[in-house]
């Protein structure tokens, strides 16, 4: 075979789970978590055992959408931190942007950060905690970086970049898994709430020389 066959069959290879994956969105959109293998497959027109031979078994196919959708959050957040705005402004945005998300899609947040609830009998047969766990640690390391990069935090730098990166996305999450749930406050409250909570030391910190700032 030939680098051009490779390369075509690659193509469309990938074509076909990026076709699976907008199935298994779709059902995971009116199903939530009680989402099933049977109901996707039924969706993508194909049998089941030609979806866990796309993905193995509903671990695989919810790793491959939790970077699915972990990629589009973190786009969203590095342009809120982005945004021609001041630090306030930019700290604000960015807790909306996640906040924002999964009150937009709260069957596909509950899916990927509860999948085992109401979950179909047989479904089950995965760690949760091994599942969604490295989505934060992800998000808690891509923030770090940024933080690292833009605001000048003297001797320690790097170490407590981590640790705030990984604070915030903590914070964020066990806010915003309270919040969905009891909607105690408007998004706008929870909001500004959370930027009070962090303002302290981000307030004082400077931006770091020739970085577009935090």
């Amino acid at each position: 075979m030939d680098t051009t066959q490779r390369t075509e069959q690659q193509r469309s290879a990938d074509r076909r789970r990026r076709e699976l994956l907008e199935a298994a969105d779709r059902v995971v959109l009116r199903e939530g978590p009680q989402a099933s293998m049977n109901a996707i497959a039924a969706e993508a027109g194909i049998t089941k055992p030609i979806l866990y031979r796309h993905f193995g078994d509903k671990g695989g196919l919810y790793a491959a959408l939790a970077k699915r959708h972990t990629d589009a959050l973190l786009d969203s957040l590095r342009a809120a931190v982005d945004a021609p705005a001041d630090r306030r402004e930019r700290v604000e945005a960015t807790l909306d942007t996640y906040l924002a998300a999964i009150e937009a899609r709260p069957q596909v947040y509950r899916f990927l950060m509860h999948p085992a609830e109401g979950a179909p009998t047989g479904d089950q047969g995965f760690d949760v905690g091994k599942q969604w766990a490295p989505l934060l640690r992800r998000m808690g390391e891509e923030l770090a970086q940024v933080i690292e990069e833009r605001l000048d935090l003297g001797p320690g730098s790097q170490q407590l970049a981590r640790v705030w990166g990984h604070g915030i996305v903590g914070m964020m999450h066990a806010a915003g898994d309270w919040w969905l749930g009891e909607r105690p406050c408007s998004r706008a409250e929870l909001v500004r709430s959370l930027a009070d909570l962090l303002w302290g030391r981000l307030a004082a910190a400077g931006d770091k020389v020739g970085s577009p700032g935090f």
